[in-house]
């Protein structure tokens, strides 16, 4: 495997006034890391200057010698309106190609609204969610681009369910952003579930958790809580309690041979949360 961090980790770094996404670029270089993920960045952009600048960015990552590897979006198949959705996910496909990323990640939704009091099971969405997934991913087909489904945002985010979705949308271009640490807010177990994702994994996120159980006193600022009702708070890779040695070895056996990204998301300054999480991911590979 290769490591490499994504871009949303430097968090303030990646603004205009800090390092900008070309420093962050620089900094990844810096800590030996082999390509970067993108999110999105075409705020206030026209489709055309947003492709303009993709291209830029992907230039930049050929000429510092990183590998522009995923772009990550939001989207949300079941609260907007499922067509007009897919058309602008295909317009993000575009952005991606522009960046000459390998694959795209996009959300499916982020659940119900409260005010939906009936029918608020995920299967009753699936055939939607799947219809729209299948559409997108075979616009990208046409470009050599691969799209994923990452497990987060509580609704989209336990092994099973993503599992269910990947089967429904039955194409082999479209897979699995296997984040390891993501499973806590799920509250499932780690292993068992990078286990059941393995086999799909188009990319992989390693991501640290302090955790700690609902019983305990509220922890206070920079925990939130899973969907059971745990407290989390993101750590540096290695410093916290998930398993992330344990389940690269999972996706090792799978035959998972793509890039492991770092995605950071403690309360430390993320240079220095960045640079010791791969130091430690590179421990574990070697190990």
């Amino acid at each position: 495997m290769k490591i490499g961090v994504s871009l949303y980790s430097f968090h303030g770094y990646a603004a205009d006034d800090s390092l900008g996404i070309k420093g962050c670029i620089d900094k990844a270089k810096e800590f030996g890391c082999e390509g970067v993920d993108f999110v999105e960045f075409g705020a206030g952009l026209t489709q055309d200057q947003y492709l303009a600048k993709a291209k830029e960015y992907g230039d930049y990552c050929k000429e510092k010698g990183v590998e522009a590897v995923c772009f990550c979006v939001g989207s949300d198949f079941l609260n907007r309106d499922p067509d007009a959705e897919v058309e602008r996910v295909k317009g993000l496909v575009d952005v991606a190609v522009a960046l000459g990323a390998k694959c795209m990640r996009h959300d499916a939704t982020p659940g119900y609204p409260n005010t939906v009091k009936t029918l608020r099971s995920f299967d009753a969405v699936l055939p939607r969610l799947a219809k729209a997934y299948r559409e997108v991913t075979q616009y990208a087909k046409q470009f050599g681009l691969k799209t994923c489904i990452e497990n987060h945002g509580f609704f989209a985010q336990d092994p099973d369910r993503v599992e269910k979705l990947i089967n429904a949308v039955g194409d082999e271009n479209f897979g699995a952003l296997v984040d390891i640490g993501n499973f806590a807010c799920a509250d499932a177990d780690h292993a068992y579930a990078v286990g059941v994702m393995a086999p799909y994994a188009i990319h992989a996120l390693a991501k640290d958790f302090h955790k700690l159980p609902g019983t305990a006193p509220a922890p206070g600022e920079g925990w939130f809580m899973s969907r059971g009702g745990n407290y989390l708070r993101g750590s540096i890779i290695g410093h916290g309690n998930v398993p992330v040695k344990q389940c690269i070895g999972i996706l090792q056996r799978a035959g998972y041979e793509g890039y492991l990204m770092i995605e950071f998301e403690g309360m430390e300054d993320p240079l220095k949360g960045i640079r010791i999480g791969a130091d430690n991911l590179r421990r574990f590979l070697n190990a």
